[in-house]
């Protein structure tokens, strides 16, 4: 692969200019605790021509205050009497990762997870996952950006909420190691309404990081942005993915389902 051309390689796809959109169903936690779910989502995900699925990995207790941990959690999307307990409840371990993984293989999709602490990212390397997803909130988390840059894997991260100067820092801590990394515009608001997802961006992000894929996480309804996204530059696409839009949980809404998802 040429240092002189935009183009990285996740899982066995090559990316860059003149490739098809590299496309991520976000499952995150619309799994809501349930392996048969996951199970299902990463099958449908697969059948919508998916190229990824993709999770969240926490370690709780260590990532939350005691305080936050054992709050009360009033939310009509609870899965817990408190915050802890929440998010326990949707957390899984490795007997789940592995049947994930196994899954994911079975119906040829990659599978990789967004680690929110240091543990988690050792848990998740140690499954011998070979990409890695940080998420806005951590734009600026540099340990963890290090760390997870530090293994050497292809790194996707998401910009929401930040300025260009928050993303230089993040970019330069990933170079010290590699620049195995494709950066997406994203607007930090769930949903994201139209008028707001300043997509344009991606035409400057290209123009910034002349030797970095450029894509886009997209919490707004429906495909057409994402299309818009692809017309840009975007090469790797971010969607989040359900079975049912009207299930208990915080994405369900916004994500897509298998009949949207397919007519991409």
């Amino acid at each position: 692969m040429s240092s002189d051309i935009r183009e990285l390689i996740l899982g066995s796809t090559i990316i860059n200019d003149t490739s098809s959109p590299y496309v991520i169903a976000e499952i995150g936690h619309n799994h809501q605790g349930n392996l048969d779910q996951a199970l299902r989502l990463i099958k449908s995900a697969a059948e919508s021509g998916a190229s990824a699925v993709k999770f969240q990995k926490r370690d709780n207790k260590n990532l939350f205050l005691p305080s936050m941990f054992n709050e009360i959690y009033n939310s009509e999307n609870a899965f817990g009497k408190t915050y802890g307990e929440h998010r326990e409840a949707l957390e899984f371990g490795e007997r789940e990762y592995l049947a994930c993984i196994a899954e994911s293989k079975k119906w040829g999709v990659d599978f990789f997870a967004t680690p929110f602490d240091v543990e988690s990212a050792k848990f998740l390397n140690d499954l011998g996952l070979g990409i890695f997803k940080i998420a806005s909130g951590d734009l600026q988390n540099l340990p963890l950006l290090e760390f997870v840059a530090s293994l050497m894997k292809p790194m996707i991260i998401s910009t929401g909420g930040s300025t260009f100067e928050m993303i230089d820092k993040a970019v330069s801590s990933v170079r010290k190691y590699h620049n195995k990394l494709v950066i997406l515009q994203c607007t930090a608001s769930y949903p994201a309404n139209y008028e707001i997802l300043n997509l344009r961006v991606i035409e400057s992000l290209r123009n910034k990081y002349p030797k970095n894929v450029i894509g886009y996480s997209g919490h707004d309804n429906g495909i057409s942005m994402a299309l818009v996204a692809y017309t840009l530059g975007a090469r790797v696409i971010e969607k989040h993915f359900t079975l049912n839009r009207t299930f208990k949980g915080t994405d369900h809404a916004f994500s897509l389902s298998q009949l949207v998802f397919q007519k991409w």
